[in-house]
């Protein structure tokens, strides 16, 4: 049965502005980090934004002060526990990345807050990506002890230099929006009072382009992006997987657990 946007559940908001639609990733009170549920919406929105006919571009945000903190810190634990959660959570990790690479439509990302991890490997896959001044990216994947497999070793190359991805992605140093427009992981900085309504303007733009010239432009871009998605991401993932059973990752969850 093909869903619709009421079958998309709470961890998820889709707005309509005229022909853009403004997809909101909605966990504020855990800076929108990847619970389950909201994992599964954001594997599905693409489909159910790809079958309405009226949508001709996207904006995709983060509610409250963040654009996504990535990874949600009980997840981690439930995937150093058991093999069987790290195996389900690579197969979802590569089925986000190929339902974006793969959509057909424009999208904007209005990087409000905090983008980090997998909430960075989700905003540079967006098409273009305005980021507040106020805002960041990192990819502490490896820094928290785990290989950085789904998202940042398949796009920084593409953004950066090579050196400048590894720099990056090895030392999970936090990216200010000056340098990541610098460093090509952002379009351009904007205030953050007017971040939302800049990113919907855009999307308005996008929308108004004629509509089969701009989907087939961004998905012949896209090939790129999608074969290096299918050479990278098979090992990047299993040794991923790998890592949530490491001592590493131990002394990682024993940190979050303390925090909280």
């Amino acid at each position: 049965m093909t869903k619709g946007y009421d079958d998309l559940g709470d961890a998820i908001r889709v707005e309509s502005d005229g022909a853009v639609r403004i997809v909101t990733m909605n966990r504020p009170d855990a800076l929108n980090a990847f619970s389950d549920s909201l994992h599964d919406a954001m594997i599905d929105v693409w489909g159910v934004l790809a079958a309405d006919e009226d949508a001709r571009a996207v904006v995709l945000t983060g509610a409250g002060r963040a654009f996504s903190a990535g990874g949600d810190v009980p997840n981690f634990q439930a995937s150093y526990d058991s093999l069987e959660v790290r195996r389900r959570g690579m197969r979802r990790a590569a089925e986000l990345a190929n339902n974006m690479l793969a959509f057909h439509l424009p999208v904007v990302a209005a990087v409000n807050g905090p983008a980090v991890g997998l909430g960075c490997s989700v905003a540079v896959m967006c098409d273009l990506v305005l980021i507040a001044d106020t805002a960041y990216m990192a990819d502490p994947h490896v820094s928290v002890g785990l290989v950085a497999g789904d998202g940042g070793t398949v796009t920084w190359p593409f953004y950066m230099s090579m050196l400048q991805a590894k720099e990056y992605l090895l030392l999970g140093d936090r990216i200010p929006a000056v340098d990541a427009i610098r460093l090509g992981l952002a379009n351009r900085v904007v205030p953050h009072a007017d971040l939302l309504d800049e990113a919907v303007k855009l999307g308005h733009r996008l929308a108004s382009q004629p509509s089969q010239a701009v989907q087939d432009t961004k998905r012949a871009l896209n090939i790129h992006l999608q074969r290096a998605a299918e050479a990278v991401m098979p090992f990047a993932l299993a040794a991923e997987s790998e890592s949530f059973a490491t001592d590493d990752v131990a002394k990682t969850i024993a940190k979050f657990t303390k925090k909280s």
